[in-house]
């Protein structure tokens, strides 16, 4: 694990897309990379030595966002199409298909339990699904535009959103009411998170700002101001004294939330970068982007500090003026300019297989097992 002196390292970078990466997420185990891309493709990447990359084929348009399940045993993905699909993350990549939106999906987001998924779409709603009835629960309405985003909170009482009509809401997932607003008079917000303890959410400007907001008091805690291109995505670290950003600049920067100011830019992609997530530990985060590459860092967050800072909330600071900006560029050679030998070139297996509801529900009951083992164990 690299130190806390040193940059975060460009580790390796995966090729196989064949147009702009729109997003990605990590295994829980930390042992693959799911992809979503403007080819219409999903991708998994395994981090093992010469292990096979698999595509999966079944989306009809561009594919907006893929996330894996709590467990890792289910993968969803968002599309263009209309469509969210659950996929099977081996190598045979079987799916299901959910239909309820009347335009394009722009997320799928799940609750900490696996229980419930979260979807965001162009028709200007938010729908909730049950994953293990697999069936739609109901939908949240408030938005006047597009909705770009929605993500639940860690205890899953609330959900966020983010629209084109330049608001945030925040809604109570028992009562099904929308419970608070923000406006922006500027940009809307491409993506919006909470914060890993549930306190506050971070917000990704059309407007090239990063803001970060504490939802106990309604109040902006943060507002940056480090970017020379709208803010595309967010990611926090799961101690939650830093957060990534990913934008149309060309750059990626890391937050210290605790001091208030930019630590690292990071400069690997060409052109856009429209997505970035922290693995579930930490000690990695990938990126991609409009240069259909995905990288893969290794960041130098001490791995035991991290646990250790878990559970404590997010300091509050106040500016009266931008915080001090301090860029540090990392030492890892540009992947444009030279190749990292340590890639190896990936076969893909294509899937285009379609998921048995039988085979699915089985999947699901094993994730319901699980989580009723962890409820009574705690």
């Amino acid at each position: 694990m690299a130190s806390a002196t040193e940059d975060p390292v460009l580790e390796r970078y995966f090729k196989g897309h064949k147009a702009a990466i729109t997003s990605l997420d990590l295994s829980p185990n930390g042992k693959q990379l799911a992809t979503a891309s403007w080819d219409t493709f999903l991708m998994l990447w395994n981090f093992k030595p010469h292990a096979r990359a698999y595509r999966y084929v079944g989306h009809k348009d561009v594919v907006t966002s893929v996330q894996f399940s709590p467990h890792g045993n289910l993968l969803a993905s968002a599309s263009r199409d209309r469509t969210v699909r659950l996929w099977i993350p081996d190598k045979r990549g079987k799916f299901s298909e959910f239909k309820a939106h009347t335009a394009p999906v722009r997320s799928v987001d799940f609750s900490a339990d696996g229980q419930f998924l979260a979807t965001a779409s162009e028709d200007k709603s938010i729908k909730v699904w049950s994953m293990y009835r697999q069936r739609f629960l109901y939908s949240l309405y408030r938005h006047t535009h597009w909705v770009r985003c929605a993500k639940f909170s860690p205890d899953g009482r609330l959900i966020v959103s983010c629209s084109e009509d330049k608001t945030i809401k925040i809604w109570d997932t028992t009562n099904k009411q929308c419970v608070n607003n923000f406006s922006d008079s500027v940009g809307f917000a491409n993506f919006v998170d909470f914060n890993p303890s549930g306190t506050c959410i971070a917000s990704a400007g059309s407007d090239q700002t990063v803001k970060v907001w504490d939802v106990r008091v309604n109040k902006l805690l943060q507002h940056y101001q480090v970017h020379s291109g709208g803010v595309n995505c967010i990611s926090f670290h799961p101690s939650g004294n830093y957060l990534i950003t990913a934008s149309s600049d060309g750059t990626l920067k890391i937050l210290d939330l605790l001091e208030g100011r930019l630590i690292y830019t990071l400069q690997g992609h060409t052109g856009p970068v429209f997505t970035v997530s922290f693995s579930k530990g930490g000690e990695l985060f990938a990126s991609g982007g409009a240069d259909t590459q995905v990288l893969l860092w290794r960041t130098n967050f001490d791995e035991l500090h991290c646990k250790g800072l878990t559970k404590r909330n997010l300091k509050r600071l106040h500016f009266d003026s931008p915080p001090h900006l301090l860029d540090i560029y990392p030492r890892t050679p540009h992947p444009h300019e030279e190749k990292v030998e340590t890639v190896e070139t990936v076969s893909i297996l294509e899937q285009r297989l379609t998921l048995t509801e039988d085979k699915l529900k089985d999947c699901l009951e094993n994730q319901q097992k699980l989580f009723s083992a962890v409820q009574q164990k705690s």
